[in-house]
């Protein structure tokens, strides 16, 4: 894969942090479908309520030309470890850890001197209440990560063709971010 990216050096970045596994994978092969947009309006209760999720960032055609618009993303993952997996406000309470570790990953590359555009985990909840409810804009765009299912994307997919682990059982939670760059 042509990536300009100095690979020696992201890694050396990249080892700094506890990112279980990553990727660097052409976007063009990243697919988009809308039945994960229609699980976002059936089922999910941010649907239509905050910006980093639909429809606010768009339709699935507009997300897959933002995410096609960028040759390549870094696709990573971290664990969390938590006393049961059916406490869903526990399971939650470790996804700013990884929040974390997607906006190091993002501000690394920027440094480098890409533009960049990250998709991570669930929906933004930067806000107490968003924005997009009053009708205004993001108060937090440089820092609002739209989640990956916002825009189409099946990460089991991507876990699959990458070959990377999707589940690793027991109490334990793997996230999933993408930060793509040009």
């Amino acid at each position: 894969m042509e990536v300009s990216l100095n690979l020696e050096k992201f890694e050396e970045f990249i080892s700094q942090y506890p990112i279980f596994e990553y990727r660097i994978i052409k976007t063009n092969e990243i697919e988009t479908e809308e039945r994960v947009r229609i699980i976002c309006e059936k089922e999910c209760v941010r649907y239509n309520s905050t910006w980093a999720c639909p429809p606010a960032v768009g339709t699935l055609e507009e997300c897959e030309e933002r995410i096609h618009s960028y040759p390549h993303a870094v696709f990573f993952s971290s664990v969390a470890e938590v006393s049961d997996v059916l406490n869903l406000e526990e399971t939650l309470s470790t996804r700013l850890a990884h929040e974390e570790l997607t906006t190091a990953v993002s501000d690394y590359l920027r440094s480098q001197g890409y533009e960049t555009f990250t998709l991570s985990t669930e929906s933004c909840d930067i806000c107490i209440e968003c924005a997009y409810k009053q009708g205004r804009p993001c108060v937090h765009p440089d820092r609002m990560h739209p989640c990956l299912e916002s825009h189409g994307v099946v990460v089991s997919q991507i876990v699959e063709a990458q070959q990377m682990e999707f589940q690793l059982g027991g109490n334990t939670i793997l996230w999933f971010s993408m930060v793509l760059f040009r």
